[in-house]
Order: structure tokens, then C-alpha cells, then sequence
């Protein structure tokens, strides 16, 4: 990546709702599907899905923060997925869809936990979401990387992710990628 690119790994349920979201966000450079910490080496999806793994769908969010911050990634992140249900977001039920931040420098876990203690405020301390440094990183298969752009009129893509992605759009107007 460039000099001056920040990157931080983020768990908020099923990652293809995720990525749509953060690829539409201006100063985001790039994003990737992936799981990340773990317990086994190179993980599949269908390994990752078993829920033996102990890995999260996450994406790695890789920003210039000259044009947003740290805190901004995770303002956007806590109004996207819901912090409060134990591993699940909607009909997604498992460990791999548990709310997570995942940093990757001591400055980075700063920010996160202070942003975590105003969406736990915001929630009536009911935040469940994790903060722990990034481990055992896999890059997911080839197929989830930009699912949703690849696939909007597929079933959850319309259902679950398109939802988020306009629910983003009309919450953060200021913060969406010029087209």
C-alpha cells in the first residue's frame, strides 16, 4: 500500500455487507475479505462456516487518514452492524459473525476503545464487540472479494446487504466516494 495508508481489520457480521459498505467510502483505498483470528492455518469458508475455527469474517480497511480517520472508519462501522447481539447479526448465527476490531498498533487500540465506550454509552452498555490485535490473518477466497459489486441482484445481496449499503449512504451523505 502507499506511505501514510493505515489498515485496520473490522468483524461486523457477514463480511460482504461490510466490504460494500467501506468500498463506497471516501479515503478508503482498498478493502479485502478475509478471516482473521483464528486458530487453524489457511482456513476455508467452508471451515470458517463449521464455526470450530474460532476465526471472524472480517475486512482489512485500508485508509489515508489525511482524508478520514481512524475514529471515522469506526463511527461508520458501529451505525452499519448492530454491536449488541453475541455472535450474530441478523440471520447470521455463529462466532464468525462477531462484532470485532481487530488493530494492528497500540494507537489504534486506543482510538477503537475509546469509540467502542461511546457506541457501549449509545447502546446502554450493551456492546459486545471486541477489540484485540489481528491474528492469523487469511485472505478469503477470490469469489468474496467485491461480492456485492459482483452480485447485487443475488438473494442476500438484495436483501441483507443492500439495506446497509443505503442505510450508509443516507446516514454518512458527507463521507460516500464521489462516483
Amino acid at each position: 500500500m502507499g506511505e501514510g495508508i493505515e489498515t485496520i481489520t473490522l468483524g461486523g457480521g457477514c463480511f460482504w455487507c461490510t466490504e460494500a459498505v467501506y468500498e463506497r467510502v471516501d479515503g478508503v483505498v482498498a478493502v479485502e475479505s478475509g478471516y482473521a483470528n483464528g486458530t487453524t492455518a489457511h482456513p476455508t469458508y467452508a471451515d470458517v462456516c463449521s464455526g470450530r475455527t474460532g476465526y471472524n469474517e472480517v475486512v482489512r480497511v485500508s485508509f489515508d487518514p489525511q482524508r478520514i480517520t481512524l475514529r471515522e472508519i469506526l463511527e461508520i462501522f458501529f451505525a452499519v452492524h448492530d454491536p449488541t447481539t453475541l455472535n450474530r447479526q441478523g440471520n447470521d448465527v455463529g462466532t464468525q459473525y462477531r462484532s470485532g476490531i481487530y488493530v494492528h498498533d497500540d494507537e489504534q487500540a486506543r482510538v477503537a476503545r475509546e469509540v467502542l465506550a461511546e457506541a457501549n454509552a449509545a447502546h446502554r452498555g450493551r456492546a459486545v464487540t471486541e477489540i484485540e490485535p489481528e491474528r492469523n490473518y487469511t485472505r478469503a477466497e477470490a469469489y468474496h472479494q467485491h461480492y456485492f459489486a459482483n452480485n447485487p441482484n443475488q438473494g442476500y445481496c438484495a436483501m441483507v446487504v443492500a439495506p446497509k449499503v443505503e442505510k450508509f449512504s443516507k446516514t454518512f451523505k458527507s463521507r460516500l466516494r464521489a462516483a
